[in-house]
């Protein structure tokens, strides 16, 4: 992440912009401390210090313009003391001998370094993790800190020691800042999480280890409820049986489908277990409890695809009514805004009364551009008029917010056909993902919404949203098993920094764990 490197690019230069003057010694003393000449004549470093202005040459050839300037202002005060004027300091004009002296006297204070010093050794000796370098930035400030000019330095002063530039670094502060007076957040305890959160999208360290640790524990709290009926199932069915009888896989599906994965899903899985077990040898239900573990990681990787894209990318947002679509549009707009990109929002979600004033509204918060034609108008158009916005303004992102629709509606469903039409002849190769956002408590339905927009427009990726609280996590597994389509992001509260990026191995840990 290049952070020592930077910190001790920065610390060579602190040290070397604050070094003092060279104290002034007796020119005695200096000659005595002059290296011999050797026998062969002077050698190379000899040379170079002899073009170099030399110190105590300095002094001596300073002290016939040093009595000179003390005889002017000898006679300058006969003169005074002549016409009648008084030698007492009176804030006029500093006299001519100062002026005269070009260099600062060698007892003139130092500008203190402040905590700038203290600062950047301790963050080099700490334990690399965003969170305690945040810790050791904000220490000073104590336990009741406020928003202030000494916060934001501080923070400005944390981005560029972890490599960020100037200009960047002074963006964001000015960009948070904005934020927390909009807020009227004045103690630094009611939005350091969302400081934290911030800093590791600015420095790319969201897969840092402390900062998964916080989007697991996020998680784990998310999807108490959904383990404590599949996490106690389990338990409960695994110390109730010896072997892996059929008795036991009958169980453990009906198991599977009460946990919202659904029929299908749950069946598939059992088969696949039953594969691991022959091929590990397991005999035990304990011995299948990490094989399950496994092969949730595996039903949840995410395959490598090709994320560059000719700018703008293009983002359509697809979503029944309910899901949380229009704030987790915002959500994604806030992230790209935090990643440093510029970002459009686009309404086309003409149809549902409000909702091109709420996007509005969630734009300015987030800082993105906006883009709309009213409600009733016409969302191809609206589609079609935002892609020559962002091509004109050179937006790295645009987001497109889509009427909410049901399969049964099947003029809605016409609808979304032509906005990526539309879409591809105005930009080619767009939209770069299609997003479908499902409400992750609405369980079963989450399966047929799937199927049905798949089908229908061609789904890239799913965000599931109102995980936090849920009993219905199983539907993730169902998902993921039958439509082999990725998970991205898990919404996990109402802030901007609930929507995670989805982990399969951390799903699959915070699932089981008991």
């Amino acid at each position: 992440m290049g952070f020592f490197s930077s910190i001790k690019r920065l610390w060579s230069s602190n040290k070397t912009a604050e070094t003092p003057e060279t104290p002034q010694v007796p020119a005695e003393e200096a000659l005595a401390a002059q290296p011999a000449e050797t026998e062969d004549g002077a050698s190379h470093e000899e040379s170079s210090v002899s073009d170099a202005p030399q110190s105590p040459v300095e002094v001596v050839e300073k002290l016939p313009e040093t009595a000179a300037a003390e005889q002017q202002q000898a006679d300058l005060e006969m003169d005074q003391l002549a016409a009648g004027q008084s030698l007492e300091p009176d804030g006029q004009a500093p006299a001519p001998a100062a002026a005269a002296q070009p260099a600062p006297q060698p007892d003139a204070p130092k500008e203190p370094s402040g905590w700038r010093d203290t600062l950047l050794l301790t963050l080099r000796e700490a334990e690399p993790r965003l969170s305690v370098w945040l810790s050791i930035a904000l220490e000073d400030l104590g336990p009741d800190a406020r928003t202030g000019d000494e916060l934001w330095e501080r923070v400005r002063f944390l981005l560029t020691a972890l490599g960020a530039p100037e200009n960047e670094a002074d963006a964001f502060v000015a960009d948070f800042a904005a934020w927390a007076a909009r807020m009227e957040y004045e103690e630094v305890a009611d939005f350091r999480s969302e400081l934290q959160y911030r800093l590791a999208l600015a420095l790319d360290l969201e897969d840092e280890e402390d900062e998964r640790n916080r989007i697991f524990l996020k998680l784990h709290q998310g999807l108490e409820r959904t383990r404590e009926q599949l996490g106690k199932g389990l338990s409960t069915l695994f110390a109730s049986h010896g072997d892996l009888s059929a008795d036991f896989w009958d169980e453990l599906e009906e198991l599977f489908i009460m946990a919202d994965m659904g029929v299908e899903a749950a069946t598939e899985l059992c088969k696949r277990l039953k594969s691991r077990a022959r091929a590990a040898s397991a005999t035990t239900p304990e011995e299948l409890r990490p094989l399950l573990a496994a092969e949730l990681e595996d039903i949840f990787r995410i395959p490598r695809r090709v994320v560059a894209v000719n700018p703008p990318e293009v983002v359509l947002i697809i979503g029944v009514n309910g899901v949380g679509k229009t704030t987790t549009i915002a959500k994604l707009a806030y992230r790209a805004r935090m990643q440093g990109k510029k970002v459009l929002l686009a309404a086309a979600d003409t149809f549902r009364a409000a909702a091109v004033e709420q996007l509005g509204i969630w734009a300015e918060r987030t800082g993105s551009g906006f883009h709309s034609k009213g409600q009733d108008a016409d969302p191809a158009a609206v589609a079609w008029e935002a892609m020559d916005v962002a091509i004109r303004d050179q937006y790295d992102i645009l987001f497109i917010d889509t009427a909410g629709r049901l399969h049964t509606k099947s003029n809605l469903m016409d609808e979304l056909h032509k906005i990526r039409e539309v879409i591809a002849r105005k930009h080619p190769g767009a939209p770069h993902r299609s997003i479908l956002i499902v409400d992750a408590t609405t369980g079963q339905n989450a399966l047929q919404q799937t199927k049905i927009f798949k089908e229908a427009a061609g789904i890239d990726e799913l965000i599931l949203t109102k995980l936090d609280g849920t009993a219905k996590g199983g539907v993730a597994v169902a998902v993921s098993m039958q439509y082999g389509i990725p998970i991205t992001y898990v919404g996990l509260g109402e802030k901007m920094e609930d929507l995670r990026p989805f982990n399969g191995d951390d799903f699959a840990k915070a699932l089981l764990e008991q």
